[in-house]
């Protein structure tokens, strides 16, 4: 049995007591020694300074109830047991010099005397292994009297309980999670990585969010949820107010965001107080903000930065604590270069940037989004819809293929899943309701796709003069092929979809763009510079 030894603050009020009065009363450290089933081996007993009297009357004490119990006495020096600077030093200092014997010797902190920040600091410093040990707490008698020691508890750090408590949150992260993606289970890495972080984000800070990504890749659900997930966790308390900035024209736009006072313009009959102020203590989600007019970005600078703006013909500042998301489809690091969209504003809303990736690079994610699509539209009608297998496999076939654009994303994918679910007999969607559905996607998708036939270049127009000379003729008619897809693509994703749709299937994990980027490499060419 390894012997037991307790290592604690003298306790400068618990522990104090004169003439034969003291023993009537419950003295934590003294209380330690009398439990009769317990041996203390050795009893390390700090103090600081002017307490050094009552430690001394504390060990004496200690060695009448319990005089196979050695204490020890250690001064340890601190102006101000609140400050946890010196006492963390102080402690610190001890336990490095102090001579530990964990083979032979069993450590017990005790941490119910001492300042709060003494306790603290002990706490750490056990967690931390400084001290190689339990903790101790003890806890005086029901009721006092001479010789009653109270109870005494260990907490074992390293015990599985604690192993339970961080797998608790752990599940809440991954409750936040799930809540973020609706519960749809997305099998896109980057997708998924990104939603991680935009978790933790969203419960740890309230600095501004950038959701980039083209028109109907989610950023409004997102912004939506990321706003119900901080309500939930009590990180805010208002309302979440969404306007898209392309709505807003002219004179209008300033009242919309800002308010404006009465009279303040021709129509201005009452106060408004404007959205921004609608969105006190809540969350404003400002969709397209690459939308809004110089002026109105200038005021969105200091509202964000001071929280207080003017309304629109207003003398007074008011003020509007709010968490700002905003969306846009536009590359705004190339609007601040065009003299469109303000650096400074764009510096202050980029810190927590996310590109949300368009459908035709989450082909994984079709399949679990039909599903969570069919259960919405099954509420709302009152009949769950479901595929028969044929049905599923062509249309799956079809909607992860490179023909299918999904030029509007999960507003095309929601459509054509409440088209079909409508039109299924019996809730049945069969062969012919996804053919008929397939047709119509096609046609969609070509009136949508006008795009100009490319324009002849030559290719000195993006490299060296002697580096063109020095291709082969096969090189240089790829090359310019190449190039004419890329210009009239989308993205360097979509545009590797197009140029390796054959022998992308026999991969299993297919990454078009890094085949692309890698084929430009060659030429020491990359997408900027053959797409601007």
């Amino acid at each position: 049995m390894k012997k037991i030894v307790v290592i604690g603050f003298v306790g400068t009020q618990l522990d104090a007591g004169k003439a034969s009065a003291r023993w009537e009363r419950w003295r934590p450290s003294v209380a330690i020694t009398q439990h009769p089933d317990l041996v203390v081996h050795r009893f390390e007993l700090l103090y600081s300074g002017k307490f050094g009297e009552l430690a001394r009357s504390v060990a004496a004490d200690i060695a009448t109830v319990s005089p196979e119990t050695t204490v020890a006495l250690h001064d340890v020096p601190m102006d101000d047991p609140w400050d946890f600077e010196q006492v963390y030093s102080a402690l610190y200092d001890f336990a490095q010099s102090y001579r530990f014997d964990t083979e032979n010797e069993e450590y017990w902190i005790h941490i119910t005397t001492g300042t709060h920040v003494v306790q603290i600091c002990l706490f750490l410093m056990t967690e931390a292994f400084y001290f190689p040990g339990r903790l101790l707490q003890t806890s005086p008698p029901r009721r006092q009297g001479p010789g009653e020691p109270g109870s005494h508890v260990l907490i074992d750090l390293d015990l599985s309980k604690y192993d339970r408590i961080a797998q608790r949150f752990s599940r809440e992260q991954e409750e936040g999670v799930a809540f973020l993606k609706s519960g749809i289970a997305t099998r896109n890495a980057r997708f998924n990585a990104m939603i991680d972080e935009i978790e933790r984000v969203a419960i740890r800070s309230r600095a501004s969010m950038l959701l980039m990504g083209p028109t109907g890749a989610g950023k409004s659900f997102l912004a939506r949820r990321v706003y119900e997930l901080k309500k939930a966790r009590h990180q805010i308390d208002g309302r979440f107010v969404e306007i898209n900035c392309a709505t807003l024209h002219g004179d209008g736009a300033g009242s919309t965001l800002f308010g404006h006072i009465k009279g303040s313009f021709t129509g201005a009959s009452s106060d408004r107080p404007g959205l921004l102020r609608a969105a006190h203590k809540g969350l404003l989600f400002l969709d397209e903000i690459g939308e809004l007019g110089l002026d109105e970005q200038a005021m969105l600078l200091k509202a964000v930065e001071e929280k207080r703006f003017f309304p629109v013909g207003g003398d007074h500042e008011v003020q509007s604590d709010f968490q700002l998301i905003a969306g846009t489809n536009r590359d705004l690091a190339r609007e601040v270069a065009a003299g469109r969209f303000r650096e400074d504003l764009f510096a202050r809303i980029n810190l927590w940037t996310y590109e949300l990736p368009g459908l035709v690079d989450r082909p994984e994610d079709i399949e679990p989004n039909i599903d969570y699509l069919l259960a919405q539209v099954g509420a709302e009608q009152g009949q769950i819809a479901r595929f028969n297998k044929e049905a599923r496999e062509r249309y799956m076939r079809y909607a992860a293929s490179p023909q299918a654009a999904w030029s509007g994303n999960f507003r095309d994918l929601s459509a054509s899943v409440t088209r079909m679910a409508t039109l299924a007999e019996a809730g049945r969607i069969n062969d012919e309701v996804v053919q008929v559905e397939l047709a119509r996607l096609r046609r969609q998708w070509r009136s949508h796709d006008q795009r100009p036939e490319p324009a002849d270049f030559d290719l000195e127009s993006v490299m060296p003069a002697p580096a063109v000379a020095n291709l082969d003729l096969f090189d240089a008619m790829q090359l310019r092929s190449v190039i004419e897809v890329c210009r009239t693509s989308k993205s360097m994703s979509d545009a590797g979809r197009k140029l390796y749709a054959v022998s992308r299937d026999a991969k299993a994990k297919p990454n078009d763009a890094d085949r692309l980027k890698k084929y430009l490499a060659r030429f020491e060419l990359d997408w900027e510079t053959i797409t601007r």
